[in-house]
């Protein structure tokens, strides 16, 4: 049986519990670098090509991003080595990974993106539906491009609108940070997202493996039939 939408977020904190301060500080490093980095490119080029370096940094930020997110379903798993350490930050970009973590979610992102410009729903079913692709080429190390897609596609059956529900869950939450905290709340509201979704991605991911089984077992004792 599925997590409900508060169970996911219960999950979320008690991966957490204890390690709010660091992740709120992973976080406030990860904004910090990005900060410079686009502020740095945008300065180079505002003369020549405005926004054209606040563009290629974003491209270029794409692991980073996703070392951001993985550190939370290491979190989450528990695995060796302390999850907040920074240097994770920038494991998408090590160990043969660059290239694959790339272009796999920048072609996510190009789909979703196109969908919004498109028509803002279409973006928003697409955003849905490759929500686990940054998890399954963290799992898959094979898995690149379309193949990912797929596999998000066919694994958010029936889980898209809990999905959805458990971001609208955290608007509550983003509107405080932003309004009351001049932003500094974002800080822990970021990591408690990102934990939240990396028991979503384990929940929905141990009921797409279940599905699996049964369906294995199911042609198994249709072909012991047939043979009898």
């Amino acid at each position: 049986m599925t997590l409900s939408i508060s169970e996911l977020r219960a999950a979320g904190r008690a991966d957490l519990s204890g390690r709010w301060g660091e992740s709120a500080m992973l976080t406030f490093v990860f904004v910090i670098i990005i900060s410079i980095l686009q502020g740095t490119c945008s300065a180079a080029t505002l003369l020549w090509a405005p926004g054209l370096g606040e563009g290629l940094i974003g491209l270029l930020l794409i692991p980073m991003y996703w070392g951001y997110e993985m550190t939370f379903l290491s979190l989450h798993r528990n695995q060796d080595g302390d999850p907040f350490d920074i240097g994770h930050l920038f494991d998408g970009y090590t160990g043969g990974r660059f290239l694959r973590v790339f272009t796999t979610i920048f072609l996510y992102e190009l789909f979703v993106i196109l969908g919004l410009v498109l028509l803002i729903i279409p973006g928003i079913y697409l955003a849905l539906n490759f929500a686990l692709v940054p998890y399954l080429i963290q799992d898959n190390a094979e898995l690149r491009n379309m193949s990912a897609l797929r596999l998000s596609h066919e694994m958010m059956r029936g889980h898209r609108l809990r999905q959805l529900g458990l971001f609208l869950s955290f608007l509550g939450w983003i509107l405080l940070a932003l309004l009351f905290t001049l932003g500094i709340g974002m800080f822990w509201v970021l990591p408690y997202i990102s934990a939240s979704m990396a028991n979503f991605y384990e929940d929905v991911k141990a009921d797409y493996e279940a599905q699996m089984s049964v369906t294995a077992e199911t042609d198994s004792e249709e072909t012991d039939h047939y043979q009898k």
